[in-house]
């Protein structure tokens, strides 16, 4: 599996070369995860432990054994996570139990736009949204390189008008 910068993308057998996601989305997902149920532990444990006893702050075990759970599931999801750009259609690719594939022709693509918030700026992180004409068909791609996510829209846009132009 391929984690570059998407080039080489298509194979002369026809199969698509996949893109994995980035390494920094799994360690932003990750961290989210610590802090949200390491905070949830912490108040788990500390408030029934003074309430109620010290044998009470067992409760504090769950919040910690969920995040257990979630790191292994994180780690598991975002190896689902893929993308290939084709001649003619873009593949996204995800999913551990229900596995989802979604075709994305470049001629029904409306809109691609990119998008950062305030916790994927820090982790140096971008996300790819494709809008078509159904609205069921629209895709996303987090957790890109801002530079990987700059060209991958630019590139969909410019097939995007390039396969509309007939229509």
């Amino acid at each position: 599996m391929e984690t570059g910068s998407g080039e080489n993308t298509r194979v002369a057998g026809g199969e698509p070369v996949w893109t994995a996601l980035p390494r920094g989305l799994l360690r932003m997902r990750r961290l989210l995860l610590v802090v949200w149920l390491g905070l949830l532990a912490v108040a788990a444990g500390l408030l029934p432990g003074l309430l109620a006893g010290p044998a009470w702050s067992a409760f504090a075990l769950l919040p910690l054994a969920l995040m257990v759970w979630g790191w292994v599931l994180l780690g598991r999801n975002w190896r689902s996570w893929r993308y290939a750009e084709r001649a003619d259609d873009l593949l996204i690719s995800r999913g551990v139990l229900w596995h989802e594939e979604t075709v994305v022709p470049y001629g029904r693509m409306q809109l691609v736009e990119v998008t950062s918030g305030p916790v994927e700026r820090h982790f140096g992180l971008a996300t790819v949204q494709l809008h078509t004409a159904a609205a069921a068909t629209d895709a996303t791609i987090p957790g890109l390189d801002p530079a990987e996510a700059e060209r991958l829209r630019d590139r969909l846009t410019e097939l995007g008008e390039a396969r509309s132009a007939g229509l």
